[in-house]
C-alpha cells in the first residue's frame, strides 16, 4: 500500500470537495501501462494467527479494502498466486460473492457490489491516472456505502506506485455522479479525500488540516487489525509532530476503535532530515520490561508514512536513545520503512 505524498493545506480543498461536492474526470488520451504492485518494506503483522499458504507456487501480496462490522474501510492483505495485472485482480477480490469470499476476516464484507465485472483498466502514465471501467452491476448498492465505495477503490488502487488518481467508468462511459446518491465525480478521485473521515465540532473546515492515523480494532475471531481514520484538526504545518499527538490523543471512544498509544504517552521532539523522519517519546510509553508496545510502534510507522509519504523512513527513540525494543522483540534501533503487508487475511 502506497501511502499518499505529503499532506499540505491544499488536501483539505480535495478532501472537502468529496465530502460536500465530490470529485472531476479528466478527458484525456488514455493509453494500457501495466501497474507496477505496492511497494514497501518491512512487513507489519497484525496478530491474526493465519499461516502463511505453502501450496502456492509462486505467491504474491494483494491488499484491498472493504468494510468491516463498525463499518469502517479498512485494508486487508492476501497471499494468491502472482498475477499479471495485479490491480485488475485486487478490484476482483473487492467484489461480493468474488475470489475473496470465505478469505474476509470475520465481520469484513466486499464493497463492490454482487456481480460487478471489471471490464478494464487504463493508465494514463504521464498523469499517474488508472481509469476503471467497470460493469452495469456497479450500479447496484446500498446509499450508506456510496463513499465507502470510493474510498475502497480510490485507495486500493493508488496502493500502487503508478496511481495517484482514479476515475470510475460504466460500461464504457463517463460518469458524474454515483448513480444512487449522487456524489459527484467531476475529479479524479485521490487519497486526498481521505478515508473514514472524522471532523470534531470544534474544528472549522475552511482551517483545517487533514492526518490520517491508524488506530486498532479486533474482530471476534480475536483478528486485531489496523483502521486508517482521516481526522480533521486545527490548521497546522508541523504535521508529523500532529500525528504523534492525535495518536497519543486516541480515537473518538464513541467509534468503537482501540488506541495505539496510551494516554501517558509523551512526545519529546519530531526532527526530519531528507529520508528518515525521527520521532523521539519519553520513556513514558515503555512498559515495566522496558519494551515499547509493538502496535503502538507500528502505528507510529504507517501514520508517519501514511502523511508525510512511502518513501520516508521512520526512526523511532527513546529519551534519544535508539535503542528501541517492541513487544513482538522486533528492534527500531535503525530507522524503519513502511509495512509491504497490512492486515494479513485468511491466507
Amino acid at each position: 500500500m502506497k501511502p499518499n505524498k505529503p499532506i499540505r493545506w491544499a488536501a483539505v480543498t480535495g478532501l472537502i470537495m468529496v465530502m460536500t461536492t465530490g470529485c472531476s474526470l479528466l478527458d484525456t488520451k488514455e493509453q494500457s501501462l501495466q501497474i507496477d504492485p505496492p511497494q514497501g518494506g518491512v512487513e507489519a503483522k497484525a496478530t491474526s494467527g493465519h499461516a502463511g499458504v505453502s501450496e502456492l507456487a509462486n505467491p504474491m501480496q494483494l491488499t484491498v479494502y472493504a468494510k468491516d462490522e463498525l463499518g469502517y474501510v479498512a485494508p486487508v492483505t492476501f497471499r494468491i498466486e502472482k498475477a499479471v495485472d495485479t490491480a485488475k485482480k485486487a478490484l476482483e477480490y473487492m467484489v461480493d460473492g468474488g475470489p475473496a469470499e470465505g478469505r474476509m476476516p470475520a465481520g469484513f464484507t466486499s464493497l463492490l457490489p454482487k456481480g460487478t465485472q471489471v471490464k478494464g483498466i487504463n493508465i494514463i502514465a504521464d498523469q499517474k491516472l488508472a481509469i476503471v471501467d467497470f460493469s452495469a452491476a456497479f450500479n447496484d448498492y446500498n446509499v450508506q456505502d456510496e463513499r465507502k465505495i470510493l474510498e475502497a477503490v480510490a485507495w486500493t488502487l493508488t496502493g500502487y506506485p503508478t496511481v495517484e488518481k482514479v476515475q470510475i467508468r460504466v460500461e464504457g462511459a463517463d460518469i458524474k455522479e454515483m448513480p444512487v446518491g449522487g456524489t459527484p465525480l467531476d475529479e479524479p478521485l485521490t487519497r486526498a479525500m481521505g478515508i473514514n473521515l472524522e471532523k470534531p465540532e470544534s474544528v472549522e473546515y475552511g482551517q483545517a488540516t487533514p492526518v490520517t492515523l491508524y488506530f486498532l480494532n479486533r474482530n471476534q475471531e480475536d483478528f486485531q487489525y489496523y483502521v486508517p481514520v482521516t481526522r480533521l484538526i486545527k490548521r497546522t504545518d508541523q504535521v508529523p509532530e500532529a500525528v504523534i499527538q492525535q495518536l497519543i490523543a486516541g480515537p473518538d471512544e464513541s467509534k468503537g476503535l482501540a488506541a495505539v498509544l496510551h494516554a501517558g504517552s509523551e512526545l519529546l521532539n519530531v526532527t526530519s532530515s531528507e529520508d528518515v523522519i525521527t520521532v523521539n517519546f519519553s520513556d513514558n510509553m515503555l512498559g515495566e520490561d522496558l519494551r515499547a508496545p509493538a502496535e503502538a510502534l507500528k502505528s507510529v510507522v504507517l501514520s508517519i508514512t501514511e502523511n508525510m509519504g512511502s518513501d520516508k523512513r521512520v526512526q523511532i527513540l527513546v529519551n534519544g536513545d535508539a535503542k528501541v525494543n517492541a513487544t513482538d522483540n522486533q528492534s527500531y534501533a535503525k530507522p524503519v520503512a513502511r509495512p509491504s503487508m497490512v492486515n494479513p487475511g485468511k491466507l
